[in-house]
């Protein structure tokens, strides 16, 4: 009986992380799909280390280091709150947990023992719905995190539903708000401005309301939550409240429901021309949408604050209504491939152009 019960959880833990299907995914022509790192239960986000180490978040407690080149991903930090978020600045390795910010030191000198981390803040709204914190610096040398709203729809208070940032102080500050949950944002390095998905709300139909792209090109900007979504749907409950004038409408809408996570803006020289400079995102897929939306990477592209198109880039994950994947973050790697860490499959795929 032992023996029938250690070998059912082992082929049960097995088939949770079987080997992805990737003849199913679908690219452009001259674009091929690997894998880049495997055994990695509850890959979410991803950071590069100057020595090109590739740093992964996970929703499973650990996080993740990936040699140079991809290879077999090494746990180096266990039995955190879901420490989604990883940022790397000045040789040092940032994660977010639901409630605070952790802080590695000289972290790729010490992968194979690393040092007890500093705390940087351990006062961060710690409601777990929308709890999982996205982490960045940006071109000014600040620490951003996002901070989702703790609910489906209401009105957030103090730093819930924001995108904050860590002043030269060390002390925090609102950058933008009436964000109901951002859990991917990047800068475009033309202009040094932000860009950021939001998540819209669920319950409100198959086609309502869409996710968003969000241009903050300066601080202090309100985008509507919970009061308007999508930029001009009113919400039911709370839209009396303010209208939809009042706020940034989105840059772009996506998909409604597809769970548009991490994004970054393409900024190596392998792919072909009209794929530099553009966006990549990671849509982690619907949850309570019938037929189901997401499971995929997306690409829009940018001319100046316009966005010009959206559309598929990488398909597959979903077969019918059998999702194998999801898609959670995207990152340039300094070959100027684009690397995807997928949740469900715990794997960490790379995306090259083989093509002329």
């Amino acid at each position: 009986m032992l023996r029938f019960l250690f070998l059912s959880t082992a082929l049960a833990a097995a088939s949770a992380f079987a080997a992805p299907r990737l003849d199913e995914i679908k690219l452009p022509p001259g674009f091929r799909i690997s894998v880049y790192a495997e055994n990695v239960p509850g890959a979410r986000s991803l950071a590069l280390g100057s020595r090109g180490t590739l740093f992964v978040g996970s929703s499973e407690g650990n996080v993740y280091a990936v040699p140079a080149g991809g290879g077999a991903a090494r746990v180096i930090a266990r039995r955190l709150n879901a420490p989604h978020g990883v940022a790397f600045h000045d040789g040092a390795l940032y994660v977010a947990e639901i409630g605070r910010i952790t802080r590695y030191d000289a972290i790729e000198s010490h992968l194979q023992d690393p040092p007890k981390p500093a705390v940087v803040s351990d006062d961060l709204p710690h409601h777990p719905h929308h709890g999982y914190k996205p982490l960045r610096f940006g071109p000014d040398g600040l620490l951003y995190v996002g901070i989702g709203s703790p609910c489906n729809v209401c009105e957030p208070q103090d730093e819930y539903g924001t995108i904050s940032r860590f002043t030269a102080s060390g002390k925090r500050e609102v950058y933008a708000r009436g964000i109901r949950n951002s859990v991917g944002f990047d800068w475009d390095p033309r202009t040094k401005e932000l860009w950021f998905t939001d998540n819209g709300a669920d319950n409100m139909g198959n086609d309502v309301p869409p996710d968003e792209l969000d241009h903050a090109p300066r601080a202090g900007m309100n985008f509507g939550f919970p009061y308007c979504h999508g930029g001009d749907v009113t919400d039911p409950r709370y839209g009396d409240h303010h209208p939809c004038s009042e706020f940034a409408p989105p840059a772009r809408k996506l998909g409604a429901h597809v769970a548009a996570l991490g994004m970054r803006f393409y900024t190596g020289t392998k792919f072909p021309e009209q794929y530099r400079g553009a966006i990549f995102i990671a849509e982690h897929g619907s949850w309570n949408r019938n037929p189901k939306s997401g499971y995929r990477v997306s690409v829009v592209r940018v001319e100046g604050a316009r966005t010009v198109t959206y559309e598929p880039f990488a398909t597959g994950w979903l077969q019918g209504d059998d999702a194998w994947g999801r898609p959670v973050d995207v990152i340039v790697a300094p070959d100027g491939a684009l690397l995807v860490s997928d949740e469900r499959a715990g794997v960490v795929y790379r995306i090259d152009y083989a093509g002329r």
